[in-house]
């Protein structure tokens, strides 16, 4: 077997709306082909063998033990690859389970695809699910543990720690989008100008001098002990002689930590001599030059969170510890606690492995004990100095436990310090006494506290404390979203996004908007480029200054990774032609139309689709959508049009000459087309049809008639606003016009416009694309023939695994078929092809250039027309 690619897809696609996460494996069985699973001796008993767990997975039989039916009766390699992929995430601790395999048109070739938790580790799975199933088909041993350990290994490093990650998984519950910023904890909530930003449990409204305060622990005291809140009476050290100072001042027992640490690096407690004093602070100061020597509080460590300076969780941390059974060793002690399945790899679990380092050993010898001491019946052996769960710690939940007046403090405190999001340590035998009555004392203000101890607490109620996050951040009616319209279809695309833009923009909001040609936020260009997939889309979405977001969607970044967007607005098709055929297993109009609706199935409930009535795929995409559906038409006799004015539905047309929206029978009259420069004085019917869309959208959205009219009428097609979009450059004798035109339906527009232009020679300038079928540059050809009387052919870029001569061949076989005698000529060059035919152009000739690289063949048109208006000739 034979993996041809793997991708990730992080958005809505062609596969699911809903579930967003999935890779796509694009698998050649090679000759397991004519091997199904009951082909292969002894195949179902060794996969039952190495996944009994699979006994869960129901498969298409809808039973307990459906997939492992499906091995007897026979079922292909990739179906098999689709289920180890889905179970070895699930072994590792990321549960999981959606997938499906699906026969390309190329037979033995399948595309596998499966739900993944983390990117990487479902990248991973893809992989090692192939590896497995060869190891299985051979009969090989495989180490299915090492798989599995390194899939835990590429979790931890690549995902959002339980903090974050709790405050994400609120804010999907809440339907909140949200974009990881960079491969850390750094994370954006919402859209555009509403976004949120928070890294671990800092947000964007966490003071700055507020940290810095929490941070300086000397400092965090001294503003506490001015507030009247008690603290560990002790001082900061940097040497042996300031050591000596503070213990004779506040007598042993002893705290040391270091000034800057946090997670309880460095950190030794209850210090009772000189020499592990001082080799205590030689220890501290592995993290900070200066140390925190404190008196030794007696009691439990507590942990209280407030956030929005509300109390709303509390928690005793215990240690890691062992208790002894008069029989174990310590060491044996750890491995049995270590068995505990609520004990994982990091923070895949509730509680995490105890791992014995020098804080281990110090504490034990401490006592004297060694790893192979075996404690008495009953006894607690603590393993660590700090309660931190990353290091084998628990915690108990005690929220309802607190006296009211330690939450007032805790919440006192908060504001004090100046948190929004506030960890507070506590020294105390209870909290359910006043501090003040038994003697406890405030250790430490955190920052950054973390959440898992109170998500997941190894005694006690569970709180949900990411909730008041989200609360926080986004109070009652604050929204977390801009605007979205998406724009997709086969042509139109760019001019129906720029004119959205353009109308939009002037209706005062700050417009982000992406297109083929490239980014612009509030008409700045950021990027140059093809700019219509997810990663261009999500640009916009992450700039805080965009208020309103026009997204062109094209078929290859969907098929490559989704949607850059969750949901959007309103969703615009333009219309379904053949274009790009034969590519990425899209080889039919219906196909295509399933991956251009992937578009509109993200709309929200109440949003709308707008669709184009004299399209059959459009129209067939609309029966089957789940929000509302227009439809816009360049006849008013359209039969679909009609069905649904009669049942007083709004659409839009293009009749008597204007372009008018129609609720029902009323007839709203948007503009004339004819001054609406986009439609080249209403000759340009394609134009029309790019202008009802984006009127219909900008309708639907709320817009008045007067500002869509004005918007209209104020859109100036050039090589500035539609670069590539029928740009006409007049020169004295002769025409020129530039069109982006690269398939069947294109060149069909292009040629109804210069039906209605009067030249006394049209000449054209065109190439083929060499990923596109045949039939289709052949197509192209013909057309061209029919609309020019003389042809260059240039083709010096896009040959896409053709030789040159092999699609010039096409071409000229494409003009061959019609019955017009053409002229033509080649000239391989695009830049060499303009300038020859702008320098032999006889007077009233009218030259156009469906041209694939629009940048420079307008910098080129623009040279000459410059020359011309300096020079008065050429």
């Amino acid at each position: 077997m034979k993996i041809v690619k793997i991708q990730a897809l992080r958005g809505p696609n062609i596969w699911s709306i809903q579930r967003k996460k999935l890779i796509q494996m694009r698998l050649d069985l090679e000759e397991m082909e004519a091997f199904p699973t009951n082909k292969i001796a002894g195949f179902k008993e060794r996969i039952e063998t190495l996944f009994p767990t699979m006994i869960e997975h129901r498969c298409s039989e809808g039973c307990r033990g459906g997939f492992f039916m499906r091995v007897e009766r026979g079922t292909w390699m990739g179906h098999v690859i689709e289920h180890i992929a889905l179970e070895i995430q699930t072994l590792a601790g990321m549960e999981t389970g959606f997938g499906r395999t699906r026969e390309t048109k190329t037979p033995g070739t399948y595309n596998v695809v499966f739900s993944y938790t983390e990117e990487n580790v479902g990248l991973f799975a893809a992989e090692s699910a192939v590896a497995i199933a060869e190891a299985l088909i051979a009969g090989t041993e495989y180490d299915l543990n090492a798989d599995l350990q390194k899939m835990r290994e590429i979790r931890e490093r690549v995902r959002l720690g339980p903090s974050t990650g709790s405050i994400v998984e609120e804010a999907v519950s809440r339907n909140i989008p949200w974009i990881r910023l960079g491969t850390n904890s750094l994370v954006q909530l919402g859209y555009g100008i509403n976004q949120m930003r928070f890294q671990a449990t800092i947000t964007c409204k966490t003071s700055s001098i507020a940290v810095d305060i929490a941070c300086n622990k000397e400092l965090t005291k001294k503003m506490l002990d001015m507030a009247s809140i008690p603290v560990a009476s002790g001082s900061i050290c940097v040497d042996e002689t300031d050591l000596a100072k503070t213990i004779e001042k506040i007598g042993y027992p002893i705290v040391l930590k270091p000034l800057d640490g946090n997670h309880g690096k460095g950190a030794s407690i209850n210090v009772t001599n000189w020499e592990d004093a001082a080799s205590g602070l030689l220890f501290a100061q592995q993290y900070s030059r200066r140390v925190i020597v404190e008196k030794f509080i007696t009691g439990f460590d507590f942990r209280l969170l407030v956030i929005d300076n509300k109390l709303v969780a509390a928690a005793k941390r215990v240690p890691a510890h062992v208790i002894g059974n008069g029989k174990n060793t310590i060491q044996e002690l750890i491995n049995t606690t270590n068995l505990d399945p609520r004990r994982g790899y990091g923070h895949e679990n509730v509680l995490t492995q105890i791992d014995v380092d020098r804080d281990t050993e110090d504490l034990l010898e401490k006592l004297n004990y060694t790893l192979e001491t075996i404690p008495r019946t009953g006894e607690t052996v603590f393993l660590k100095s700090t309660a931190n769960l990353s290091t084998g710690g628990t915690s108990v939940d005690i929220t309802d436990m607190m006296h009211p007046e330690n939450i007032f403090l805790a919440e006192r405190i908060s504001r004090v310090i100046g948190l929004d999001i506030c960890g507070v340590d506590i020294m105390a035998e209870n909290l359910t006494q006043p501090l003040k009555e038994n003697g406890g004392v405030i250790l430490e203000v955190n920052a950054a506290p973390g959440f898992r101890m109170h998500l997941a607490p190894s005694e006690g109620l569970p709180r949900n404390v990411a909730s008041p996050v989200i609360d926080m951040l986004y109070p009652p009616g604050k929204t977390c979203r801009i605007p979205i319209i998406a724009v997709t279809g086969t042509n139109g695309k760019t001019t129906t996004t720029r004119l959205l833009a353009h109308i939009i923009k002037n209706n005062g909001y700050k417009v982000g908007f992406t297109t083929s040609d490239g980014i612009y936020i509030q008409n700045h260009m950021m990027e140059k480029g093809d700019t219509t997939g997810p990663i261009s889309a999500e640009y916009v979405l992450r700039d805080p200054t965009v208020e309103f977001a026009v997204l062109e969607t094209a078929r290859g970044g969907i098929l490559r990774s989704g949607l850059g967007f969750s949901s959007c607005d309103i969703g615009i098709i333009t219309n379904i032609q053949e274009d790009h055929l034969g590519l990425s297993d899209i080889h039919t109009l219906d196909d295509l139309a399933r991956v251009k609706a992937t578009v509109v199935k993200s709309i929200k409930k109440d949003g709308w689709a707008v669709l184009n009535a004299d399209d059959a795929h459009c129209v067939k995409i609309g029966a089957d959508l789940n929000c509302n559906v227009a439809y816009f038409s360049l006849s008013e006799e359209n039969p679909l049009i009609q069905k649904l004015c009669s049942e007083g539905k709004i659409v839009a047309v293009y009749e008597n000459g204007y372009i008018t929206i129609k609720k029902g029978e009323w007839k709203i009259r948007i503009e004339r087309a004819t001054h609406v420069p986009l439609t080249l004085g209403g000759k340009a019917k394609f134009m029309i049809a790019n202008a009802l869309a984006a009127t219909l959208a900008s309708y639907l959205w709320g817009f008045k008639t007067e500002d869509i009219s004005l918007s209209l009428q104020t859109f100036i097609p050039s090589a500035a606003q539609t670069p590539g979009r029928m740009n006409i450059f007049e020169f004295k004798k002769f025409k020129v016009l530039i069109d982006f035109a690269h398939n069947a339906s294109g060149y069909k527009g292009v040629e109804d416009y210069l039906q209605t232009v009067s030249a006394t020679k049209k000449i054209g300038i065109i190439a083929g694309v060499g990923d596109r079928r045949d039939e289709d540059i052949k197509e192209c050809a013909a057309i061209a023939a029919r609309m020019f009387d003389h042809i260059i052919i240039r083709q010096e870029k896009y040959l896409r695994g053709r030789t040159e001569e092999e699609i010039i061949n096409l071409i000229l076989e494409g003009i061959n078929t019609t019955d017009k005698v053409v002229t033509y000529e080649i000239i391989p060059k695009e830049t060499e092809a303009i300038r020859h035919a702008i320098n032999s152009a006889e007077e009233g000739s009218y030259i156009t250039a469906l041209s694939d690289v629009v940048t420079n063949a307008i910098e080129i048109v623009q040279e000459y027309l410059d020359k011309e208006n300096e020079s008065g000739m050429i």
